[in-house]
């Protein structure tokens, strides 16, 4: 039978195990410095990071790892801090280190106080955003590549289809980039600052806290479910920041394939319709799911197409863009969209949007896909226009039926298996 005191070494141990776990793993940068800023204790990740060991830290300050005007602003923060005992989180902060290299970091920082309550130093986490920031910057540099392309193409017609199609994905952008900073918002990673502060008041009573107080014997597993929370944390910003790359590099395909929109077509690739399709849909996921649009998948097998995929993917985000917009305009709670793959025979293969959104009038049917004619206000009529047009560049073609108002829509696109060139016979 374990006497008390075993009790609380085994309490004690397994406290310590998973604080040097939670040093040793963490992706994120932990860190304690004293009352001068100078580092006391570091995760591996924070040690990796600067090349030294917990040893060779302990003494140093920012100082010695980042450039003057960055670690000025950490070290007046950590005097804030410590003078006023007040907390930052989810600070941003720009890093030079020594060798030039530039990161951003998601900073939050708390006092640290010994077990009579006085100030010591401070402790801290930052969690490295420099894959987002750099995203940004890509972004920026898209826009500004897609303004020079639209200025050399010298039409009018170009431009606003790299518009309208760029603005289609600068959805999703936004809403990744609104997911990830209400992800940095809601963290969790104050909770942890609480579980250290709280361990550091009784660190002179250590075994008997996480033995004998109600708080002390339900930290470790807090502790445990909190690490879990940050991990799951993590993934989901990871995935985040892959989908608003991904984004971008759509973008600058878009800019791209319009500037050699006369000229031959693209890079041509075998790919699945449903691959194709899923991603346009993950395109507009922010949107649906904003509008809780009910999402249908009816895919027939059919055999993988050889086509130029941003093409492609360009028609299937407006066709998706324009059904969730006349389900929105619809007003209607059930708002139902089918994604349809089905063959076309002949050597051809169609996919559908269908939705049961406004519908369109018998007599618009004919001129839906005309150059600048819209029914919806303040549309441009550019989307269904350029969408014919690289239907017809691929070999396909681009239809719609509607059963009139209010009776929802069908937009068809219909492509050959393979590309016109290789799928017709030679003469």
């Amino acid at each position: 039978m374990s006497t008390k005191n075993e009790a609380s070494e085994f309490g004690l141990a397994e406290e310590q195990e998973f604080l040097r776990e939670l040093l040793e793993n963490s992706s994120d940068s932990i860190y304690f410095k004293d009352c001068a800023s100078r580092f006391r204790r570091c995760s591996k990740h924070k040690l990796g990071r600067h090349g030294v060991t917990d040893r060779e830290i302990i003494g140093k300050t920012d100082f010695d790892f980042y450039d003057e005007r960055d670690a000025r602003a950490a070290y007046n923060d950590e005097q804030e801090i410590m003078r006023t005992g007040q907390a930052v989180t989810g600070k941003v902060e720009h890093q030079v280190l020594k060798d030039g290299v530039v990161r951003w970091c998601l900073s939050s920082k708390w006092p640290l106080r010994n077990r009579n309550g006085e100030t010591i130093g401070t402790f801290g986490i930052s969690k490295d955003i420099t894959a987002l920031k750099e995203a940004e910057a890509r972004l920026a540099q898209a826009n500004k590549e897609l303004v020079d392309a639209s200025r050399l193409a010298g039409m009018a017609e170009v431009a606003t289809t790299v518009l309208h199609n760029v603005s289609n994905v600068l959805n999703s952008v936004n809403v990744s980039a609104s997911l990830l900073a209400n992800k940095f918002r809601h963290s969790k990673l104050a909770n942890l600052g609480k579980a250290v502060a709280l361990l550091q008041a009784h660190a002179h009573e250590l075994p008997a806290f996480l033995n004998d107080d109600p708080k002390g014997r339900q930290l470790p597993g807090y502790l445990a479910t909190l690490a879990a929370c940050l991990t799951s944390d993590e993934d989901k910003i990871r995935e985040e920041l892959a989908s608003l790359c991904a984004n971008i590099e759509h973008i600058n395909e878009i800019i791209s394939t319009q500037e050699s929109y006369a000229k031959a077509a693209g890079i041509q690739q075998l790919m699945s319709a449903a691959e194709l399709v899923e991603d346009a849909l993950r395109l507009n996921a922010g949107d649906l799911e904003r509008l809780h649009v009910l999402i249908v998948r009816e895919f027939s097998p059919v055999s993988p197409i050889l086509v130029d995929k941003h093409k492609v993917l360009q028609i299937l985000i407006n066709l998706i863009r324009n059904a969730k917009n006349a389900l929105d305009d619809s007003g209607r709670p059930d708002k139902v969209m089918i994604l349809r793959i089905a063959s076309g025979g002949a050597g051809t293969m169609k996919i559908s949007v269908v939705d049961n959104g406004v519908g369109i009038e018998p007599e618009d049917l004919i001129r839906i896909f005309g150059h600048g004619f819209t029914t919806r206000k303040g549309g441009h009529g550019i989307g269904l226009h350029s969408g014919a047009l690289a239907a017809r560049q691929l070999g396909g073609s681009l239809s719609c039926q509607s059963g009139g108002l209010g009776k929802g829509a069908t937009f068809t696109l219909e492509l050959p298996l393979l590309p016109p060139s290789e799928s017709q016979p030679a003469a």
